[in-house]
């Protein structure tokens, strides 16, 4: 519990490093640039194939008539490039934040082994082909109890359990073998993984609670139309503060936990070696003594 305490605050201070909020901000940047871009060459586009696919709708028809005779023709206008800005904007905050994903990960693990851990030897024992296997093989693993458990869901009180439960163990096996990629040996890792799998599940559960809060935002800002400009880049902005204090802690974590196993099976390895020595030194003395033995007078 000492180390999942003390590995929580470090990431929290962390993530007030300048590099950390350099980081937090890419997806805003990136985000910018590609709605500039996409709105550049396609923005015109985009209109015309909405205003077309909505004068072809019966039922938008309807309510456009509707609009006209209560004087609310503007409306209209209105709908379309907000039809086409609901539509973009996800799937452009979906592709940042992978971006992101991929550049954040490997650059907090390396600021943290950097400040923390300068000595600690590099093992390289998750390559980058395992490391892609390893997260696919776990995702698959986690959908596939997601669609199990769905039934489940009916049942109030698990619905608030078993999906966070299954994000977090998704979250824990990724990350942690993120954290430990470079450093850890594939046995160290094993090992890790064996002696701390319910304090990594833990913080993994923890973080997927912690992952809901920019949902809420992102909902008042789909909910909320005038407010969407800036909720929406809000949202992403915790969420990206949010992943950087899960990789944070769990490159904290793991590495302590490494530093820790390495210094026991140091110390391990230091008694075997005196233990052997020790009996280098009984086997020697034992010839000597029956030779002391010999020597004296009235010996056989």
């Amino acid at each position: 519990m000492t180390l999942l305490f003390d590995s929580f605050w470090r990431a929290v201070v962390y993530c007030l490093h300048p590099r950390v909020i350099v980081l937090s901000i890419l997806p805003l940047i990136l985000m910018t640039g590609l709605s500039l871009g996409l709105g550049y060459l396609y923005w015109d586009l985009a209109l015309d194939w909405v205003r077309a696919a909505l004068e072809a709708s019966t039922l938008i028809s309807s309510v456009s008539g509707w609009l006209q005779s209560l004087g609310l023709a503007g409306l209209k206008a209105v709908l379309v490039p907000l039809v086409v800005i609901f539509t973009v904007t996800p799937l452009i905050v979906v592709v940042s934040l992978l971006l992101v994903a991929l550049l954040m990960a490997p650059a907090l693990t390396a600021l943290v082994a950097e400040k923390r851990f300068p000595a600690l030897e590099r093992k390289n024992g998750g390559s980058l082909l395992v490391g892609l296997s390893w997260s696919l093989f776990s995702t698959v693993l986690a959908l596939v109890a997601l669609v199990v458990s769905i039934p489940l869901w009916l049942i109030p009180p698990l619905i608030l359990i078993l999906p966070p439960l299954i994000w977090g163990w998704l979250t824990y096996r990724v990350m942690a073998f993120d954290a430990l990629a470079a450093h850890a040996s594939a046995q160290e890792r094993r090992e890790l993984f064996k002696r701390h799998r319910l304090a990594l599940l833990g913080i993994g559960v923890f973080c997927g609670y912690l992952g809901a809060a920019p949902s809420l935002i992102w909902a008042s800002g789909a909910l909320l139309a005038a407010a969407f400009v800036i909720l929406v880049p809000l949202a992403v902005w915790i969420y990206t503060l949010v992943f950087a204090l899960s990789s944070l802690w769990f490159a904290h974590y793991c590495l302590a936990a490494l530093k820790a196993l390495r210094a026991e099976q140091a110390l391990a390895s230091e008694a075997i070696k005196l233990d052997e020595v020790l009996e280098t030194n009984d086997a020697l003395a034992l010839p000597l003594s029956h030779e002391s033995d010999a020597s004296k007078p009235g010996a056989p």
